[in-house]
């Protein structure tokens, strides 16, 4: 596994996360209960192989995600990593509900803290929101009580509305944006992580390969682009890293070695 410097923080994160929004399921249904045997192994797996963030979401089967990733950090999992999760403001009615949404994180993960404390996918609308019900001050309030480490957010929107939540508080310690070769310019984009990271704030990348969609075999046409796209992308990704969420044991351990290499090569720093 190779580490990155966290932005501004003293702490090498794994350039590759575990991302649990796409756990393994009973069924082929989206509703089906997630495969907890088999989730647990993947993410103790990863965990085994030098991954040392882990992230989830309420959303993510609304609880079940954050249920499971508990169970996996148990046995002394959970000292091996830091633990991300969001705080999601489509879920909620007002900010007296802040409290309680966290302390049912807490009580599913099975800790007393979460390192990291995202504002869950923010665009124009969710961030006044936000604004509007002071979710920051909450969240430095529960970073004082110890209940939260490293804020942050996670983004869906234009590169104007991504720079001006960045640009709107300067403790940010990261932000986690949609990036792969398909949305260089989508969303916040290249700019975006050039942006972030020049003020400092560690970048984390989601949907590396689109949900999966772009870890199938394609066309040779396009399998030969892989070689230019790496390259053009090296410069971009030397300060972020990823999460990925793999929906079997087979994927984790393709994730973890084989195709983690394509992601691990735009990931390293440009030989001098």
């Amino acid at each position: 596994m190779q580490y990155r410097k966290f932005g501004r923080l003293d702490w090498e994160c794994s350039a590759l996360g575990f991302g649990a929004m796409r756990l393994p399921q009973t069924g082929q249904d989206f509703s089906s209960p997630i495969n907890e045997p088999e989730a647990v192994k993947m993410i103790r797996y990863a965990i085994d192989n030098g991954v040392n963030y882990i992230d989830t979401a309420f959303p993510y089967g609304m609880g079940k995600s954050e249920r499971v990733v508990g169970k996996a950090l148990q046995d002394g999992y959970r000292q091996k990593v830091r633990l991300a999760t969001k705080l999601t403001p489509f879920l909620l009615k007002s900010a007296d509900e802040f409290g309680q949404f966290l302390n049912g994180q807490l009580e599913r993960l099975q800790t007393d803290k979460i390192d990291f404390y995202l504002l869950h996918g923010l665009d124009a609308k969710s961030w006044k929101q936000m604004k509007e019900w002071n979710a920051i001050q909450f969240m430095e309030q529960k970073a004082e009580e110890g209940k939260i480490g490293q804020l942050g957010f996670s983004f869906h929107d234009t590169f104007e509305v991504f720079k001006e939540i960045v640009d709107s508080y300067d403790e940010w310690a990261f932000c986690q944006v949609q990036y792969n070769y398909l949305d260089e310019h989508n969303q916040a984009g290249r700019k975006g992580v050039e942006y972030a990271a020049a003020k400092g704030l560690a970048v984390i990348i989601m949907e590396p390969l689109r949900g999966g969609a772009l870890a199938v075999e394609g066309p040779d046409a396009v399998t030969a682009l892989w070689a230019i796209v790496i390259v053009r992308m090296v410069s971009m990704a030397q300060r972020s890293r990823v999460t990925t969420g793999k929906a079997d044991a087979i994927n984790t351990r393709r994730t973890c070695s084989t195709s983690a290499a394509t992601v691990i090569a735009y990931l390293s720093p440009r030989p001098h």
